[in-house]
């Protein structure tokens, strides 16, 4: 798995996929002039060490080694689907103890997923989760929205365009799975409490990453050479980092007040859940400013390589939303609002040059709505940090409000995270 045309300099990883352009980035003059200006200006580094890199940069090739044995050999193998699935179901729900003729694999995967590592505040896990739910509605806007940005990239688009869960005309149901996976694991004891739902979700993604891991490797579009292996550590991290830094300072553009403290906590809450999601980096930012080093990194690595299958996933995204023939009353104006208003955050949320490549919905006039609403969101972030029974009422509403659109969205439906369908093409 050569990956470097020519031998790695001093600091630089032995292995690299060769879209991953950050190395060769950091050797271009512009890139070192702004890393002189950022490190004048703020007296800190504005990417990470040549150690830290060269780990994010090798990771994307590694994989879920205890994962995808469990699903070669036991969903796979003389077992079967049918009685994996069982067996799985069995131990999410009451512990891999329960379930006596358990193959070697699988004990071997619950051994690691019901083991709580020591490094784990469970407080911290709570604390995080509690955000999640308090941001309702809005974490999945705005991490649909977020996302959309790395839609340019070959190594993201090519595995979600083979899948085809994120286009066309099932890129709405595949976006509401991955909307139950986000309130599943942030319920109050989502993550901790031995049988909940957010655990059994968890990693029931998991496996279904190994699944379209493989799959996407073998197939002749997927280069290993050019782009890692599909859904590396390193991707996986970026997610994490999706759903705590980025969030906890986007957010505040539309009047949500996150602390340092609380993307601190939001950090951790997403490191625990990249562990039971089979996240194993070989280097995880612990701090708010060595996470945006990472999400600075990122952007220097950035090769815009996804072509077509880049934008019918970033143009398939607002378009979910559109209303849908045959409906008619609240249940058209209630598609007619999301589609504009996630046509707002499209717009915010993407950089102007990116979005500008691409057929998107008109933000305007409907950016009037979040700006009408700051002020109104701003009052409630600031009256429930003063007031302990207004925030345990806020949360409920926002708990009760995310699961009614949810099950408006999915109108009867639920949610599979079964990846065991071919690839579309």
């Amino acid at each position: 798995m050569t990956v470097q045309a020519q031998p790695a300099r001093a600091g630089e990883p032995t292995r690299c996929p060769s879209a991953f352009r950050y190395w060769e980035a950091r050797r271009t003059p512009g890139v070192q002039r702004l890393e002189r200006i950022f490190a004048s200006v703020t007296r800190r580094a504005l990417f990470p060490t040549d150690e830290q890199a060269r780990i994010l940069s090798e990771d994307l090739f590694s994989g879920d080694p205890v994962a995808e044995r469990f699903v070669a050999e036991v969903m796979h193998g003389e077992t079967g689907a049918v009685r994996g699935r069982e067996m799985l179901n069995q131990a999410l729900s009451t512990g891999i103890a329960t379930v006596p003729d358990a193959p070697d694999a699988m004990r071997e995967l619950f051994a690691e997923f019901e083991t709580v590592p020591d490094w784990v505040r469970p407080e911290l896990v709570e604390q995080g989760a509690a955000i999640w739910r308090r941001w309702g509605t809005m974490l999945f806007s705005f991490a649909g929205a977020e996302t959309l940005e790395m839609y340019t990239e070959s190594a993201v688009a090519t595995p979600l365009s083979l899948a085809g869960g994120y286009a066309g005309d099932s890129a709405l149901r595949r976006f509401l799975e991955t909307c139950r996976f986000w309130m599943d694991v942030s319920q109050p004891g989502g993550l901790l409490t031995l049988g909940a739902q957010g655990r059994a979700t968890a990693l029931k993604v998991r496996i279904m990453h190994v699944s379209v891991r493989a799959r996407v490797a073998e197939h002749p579009e997927w280069d290993m050479e050019r782009w890692g292996l599909p859904i590396s550590q390193t991707y996986q991290l970026l997610t994490l980092l999706a759903g705590s830094v980025t969030p906890g300072l986007g957010l505040w553009a539309l009047g949500y007040q996150t602390t340092p403290s609380e993307i601190r906590a939001l950090l951790h809450f997403q490191k625990y859940m990249g562990y039971l999601l089979g996240v194993r980096v070989g280097w995880y930012p612990e701090t708010v400013t060595d996470s945006l080093r990472v999400l600075a990194m990122t952007i220097a690595s950035r090769s815009y390589d996804a072509g077509k299958h880049g934008a019918e996933l970033i143009e398939s995204y607002p378009s979910a939303f559109a209303p849908r023939d045959g409906h008619r009353g609240l249940t058209r104006l209630r598609e007619m609002y999301n589609f504009r208003i996630n046509s707002v955050y499209s717009a915010m949320y993407m950089a102007p040059g990116t979005r500008r490549k691409y057929h998107m919905p008109p933000a305007f006039p409907w950016i009037l709505i979040p700006i009408a609403r700051f002020p109104l969101i701003t009052a409630m972030e600031l009256v429930r940090r003063v007031s302990p029974a207004f925030a345990r009422q806020h949360e409920k509403v926002m708990l009760w409000h995310r699961e009614n659109w949810y099950r408006a969205q999915m109108q009867g439906r639920e949610a599979k995270f079964d990846a065991s369908g071919a690839l579309r093409r």
